[in-house]
């Protein structure tokens, strides 16, 4: 299996069903954190959802619209990065982060989420890279902006939230303006 190096101690490499345990551990440690964040049908609460949102992605590689990547850091699943989707034939694909808070604030979702765009962009053939994020989430805001995009506009009350609708911001890079972060 591959693994690309984030940092002296990081790595990206990619996450499949068999790391449901890793996964969900990660997830057990991040949920507060990230729920307010990611979709509920993400946020695993137990080992066969773990296992299924895993083979979800699984399912997406092999069809060729999605992906998942872990991020670990001495070993230890701390975060990843993800195609949540990916069409060649469009030329456009959304990607997609989360981390658990022991891990934030040294670059690893921009290094993770640099080195899936780059792929897709130079290996792929991908035109536009999506980021959406809630416009509350200045660290996922801090990361677009980090990975040289720009905000293309808000979906007003897009989708269903625990307090109201929630708007979505929608960031993005064109390929002729792809520059991968160091």
């Amino acid at each position: 299996m591959f693994a690309l190096p984030l940092t002296d101690t990081a790595e990206l490499r990619p996450l499949s069903p068999w790391h449901a345990q890793e996964f969900l551990a990660n997830l057990d440690r991040c949920r507060d954190h990230i729920s307010p964040w990611v979709g509920a049908s993400f946020v695993a609460t137990d080992l066969d959802s773990a296992r299924h949102v895993l083979q979800r992605y699984a399912d997406r590689w092999a069809r060729d619209d999605g992906g998942i990547w872990g991020i670990w850091d001495a070993g230890l699943l701390v975060g990843g990065v993800m195609f949540v989707s990916l069409s060649v034939a469009e030329g456009v694909c959304e990607a997609g982060c989360w981390l658990e808070p022991a891990a934030e604030g040294r670059g690893l979702v921009t290094r993770a989420a640099g080195r899936i765009i780059d792929w897709a962009i130079r290996e792929r053939g991908i035109h536009r890279v999506e980021w959406h994020t809630n416009p509350r989430n200045v660290r996922s805001i801090a990361v677009a902006r980090r990975l040289g995009m720009s905000l293309d506009g808000t979906l007003r009350q897009r989708y269903p939230g625990p307090s109201g609708r929630v708007d979505v911001e929608i960031w993005s890079v064109l390929a002729p303006e792809w520059h991968a972060p160091a």
